[in-house]
């Protein structure tokens, strides 16, 4: 088990569970668009004894949700 700890943005200070250690971006569901966070560094606590595996995250975008009714109308 792993945990990404998130810094800069909306979610800075949060610490979640990471599915795969080997993933440099996070992106996550926010509001209206979504969160991008890139790795930063290299893992710590990678010994067998040391606790979870952590791997830092720095904020680096956010992005607009996708919209599929582009025009506005609410047919």
């Amino acid at each position: 088990m792993a945990i990404a700890r998130l810094t800069g943005g909306p979610l800075d200070g949060q610490v979640i569970p990471l599915d795969n250690e080997s993933d440099d971006t996070l992106i996550m569901p926010y509001s209206e668009g979504q969160l991008v966070y890139r790795r930063q560094g290299e893992p710590t606590n990678t010994g067998e004894s040391d606790g979870p595996t952590q791997a830092v995250f720095a904020f680096s975008e956010e992005t607009e949700d996708i919209n599929p009714d582009a025009d506005g109308r609410d047919d």
